[in-house]
């Protein structure tokens, strides 16, 4: 059973190229806990559509990767790591590079009006540290 939930998980290969974009432990507190098991979970939570109370647990307890999620998303790891793997991607292509824009429309949720408009009380803003 387990083969089966694991096996797009990151492969040996992507996590080399994957490991060197992560952030290190904080300084202050305990160690975090293992980056791939937890990228796996993160990955595996938005392939399945499943809520966040509901993967297996050997990508580890849910809310320690909801945690993680939410605070690289809040302090802007997730844009570094994408930036990161995008680097020199395109340098095999040389002046002959294009990119191709689409149009597709992407409609916002009926309660998404009502979102709000400061980050939580408990994250410091990206300009603080």
């Amino acid at each position: 059973m387990e083969d089966r939930l694991n096996r797009h998980d990151l492969t040996d290969a992507e996590w080399e190229r994957l490991e060197p974009l992560l952030p290190a432990n904080p300084r202050q507190g305990g160690r975090w806990a293992d980056h791939r098991t937890l990228i796996n979970g993160v990955f595996f939570r938005v392939r399945t559509n499943i809520t966040w109370r509901d993967p297996p647990l050997c990508y580890g307890n849910w809310k320690t990767v909801y945690n993680r999620h939410r605070r690289w998303s809040m302090d802007g790891t997730w844009e570094k790591i994408l930036d990161g793997l995008r680097a020199g991607c395109d340098e095999a292509e040389g002046e002959d590079w294009t990119v191709s824009v689409d149009s597709t429309v992407v409609r916002a949720h009926q309660h998404a009006a009502g979102a709000r408009r400061r980050p939580p009380a408990d994250f410091p803003s990206k300009g603080t540290a």
